[in-house]
């Protein structure tokens, strides 16, 4: 059981101090220090405290070396502060291994779709998705691939499998990211992003066809990115968007929107 050195490592990771977690938990410090130290459990009352404290299951706390996890494994509170943003708050990031503890790429298929935006922070909902491997993509990070619908976003095709790398900090995001976002209110998308953050706490989603108009979107309505890496589709794109044109679209869009905040702001 790793309990004793997974609740030193959380609190470390997080900068807080011993009599901090004591009483947000309701215990004193000398008996939290038990804790930490394997001279005592906690009941069943206080360890659920914990569990809601750090967002991370029961099952984790004890079972999981939460020490030896990659750094793209562990995603953020939610909470509005800018680590929410970077990522400097944790909750693991749920994840599957294959025969050779290497991570698998979990796919996200059309019929997992609606309950992932419930399920990714469950790991049984995890553990039931289907997994691949491809061995030319980088050990060091983390993907998982999702099914897309619609056209929104053609030359890509309506049904292709989009895999996407785990984006810890959204600051990190460039004008013209292409990326799959798990959201509150509209499940999976993927669109493009212009990064709005830093000034506005925003994002705003763009299409690479025409025809769907960009949208702004809150980050705290966001629960994860993934930025798009490569896709696997039966169809050929029906056109190709040159990158110059790309490029014009964005500055297009970027001046579209300095002038509506101007427009506000007078």
């Amino acid at each position: 059981m790793f309990l004793s050195n997974n609740l030193k490592f959380l609190r470390k990771k997080q900068k807080f101090s011993q009599q901090e977690v004591a009483d947000t938990i309701g215990v004193p410090r000398p008996t939290y220090s038990g804790y930490e130290n394997d001279v005592s459990l906690p009941s069943i009352e206080k360890l659920i405290r914990i569990s809601d404290f750090y967002k991370i299951s029961i099952d984790f706390l004890l079972k999981k070396d939460l020490s030896q996890f990659k750094e793209s494994e562990f995603v953020f509170k939610e909470s509005d502060d800018d680590s929410y943003i970077t990522g400097s708050n944790i909750r693991v990031l749920h994840s599957t291994i294959d025969s050779d503890n290497e991570e698998n790429i979990e796919l996200v298929e059309e019929k997992a779709s609606a309950g992932y935006s419930k399920g990714y922070s469950d790991p049984e909902f995890i553990r039931s998705l289907p997994v691949f491997q491809l061995p030319f993509l980088s050990k060091e990070k983390k993907y998982r691939t999702f099914k897309i619908q619609g056209d929104s976003m053609l030359p890509i095709p309506d049904g292709s499998y989009v895999t996407g790398e785990f984006i810890q900090n959204w600051y990190s995001l460039k004008d013209g990211d292409a990326c799959i976002l798990i959201t509150n209110n509209d499940g999976i998308v993927f669109k493009c992003v212009l990064n709005r953050i830093k000034r506005e706490r925003k994002l705003v989603l763009y299409s690479l066809n025409k025809i769907y108009q960009p949208y702004e979107i809150e980050v705290k309505e966001i629960k994860e990115i993934w930025k798009f890496v490569n896709y696997i589709s039966s169809e050929i794109p029906q056109s190709i968007i040159e990158i110059d044109d790309l490029h014009k679209e964005i500055a297009n869009l970027n001046e579209k929107l300095d002038k509506l905040i101007n427009k506000i702001s007078d």
